[in-house]
């Protein structure tokens, strides 16, 4: 329900960060389940005003070290994650399964940690992203895209370039220096350490319409 709290401690991470990149993903086609993510009916992204504080500083870490912030997902409405729970029982199609779980079979997404179903997301301050170069505009190397849900995805993995291990301990030093904790299967998921709502899983879906 979108209560009084969330209309005031929600906003959408533009707003709050003018001139942030972000892409949206389960608001498109581009992710595992091959289509936009029920309760994603906007291509924006919402957290805490706490969240978007933290990622503020976490852009100007980035920005002295060379590098922007792309954003991929923050709040995630509960209702996405039910819905994601339905996907993993349902047949293979193959539309996604090599780019992004070409190891494990989708019904494993849960199990293996990829997916939650009480996601931290839903608690309005977790946050997908990754490192851009601020002279390029290019995406930072970093082994892997977004939900590619493959041990190669975790923190000190092998098999990925130097350049992209690098690059993931940097995103992790900023994050952390910024107040987040990582989580060990996902280079790109931070959840901010003192999150306000550590109990609550809102489902108010992201719309256009303004928050707070």
């Amino acid at each position: 329900m979108r209560n009084d709290v969330v209309l005031n401690d929600f906003v959408f991470l533009d707003d709050f960060m003018p001139g942030v990149r972000w892409d949206a993903k389960y608001a498109t086609w581009d992710n595992f389940t091959g289509k936009p993510v029920e309760g994603y009916l906007a291509n924006r992204i919402v957290g805490t005003r706490a969240l978007c504080a933290a990622l503020q500083s976490a852009r100007e870490e980035a920005a002295s070290h060379g590098f922007g912030l792309l954003l991929w997902d923050g709040y995630r409405p509960q209702r996405a994650v039910a819905s994601f729970l339905r996907w993993s029982k349902q047949p293979e199609d193959d539309r996604t399964k090599h780019r992004h779980y070409p190891n494990i079979d989708r019904s494993e997404m849960f199990e293996n940690g990829y997916v939650a179903a009480k996601s931290g997301h839903s608690r309005g301050s977790t946050v997908d992203l990754t490192l851009y170069h601020l002279d390029s505009g290019d995406l930072a190397a970093m082994g892997g895209d977004h939900d590619l849900m493959d041990s190669v995805s975790h923190h000190g993995a092998e098999g990925i370039s130097r350049a992209a291990a690098d690059n993931r301990r940097r995103l992790r030093s900023i994050m952390e220096t910024s107040g987040f904790s990582s989580y060990v299967c996902e280079w790109w998921h931070y959840t901010l350490k003192d999150e306000p709502y550590p109990d609550t899983y809102f489902d108010f879906p992201i719309t256009q319409v303004s928050l707070g």
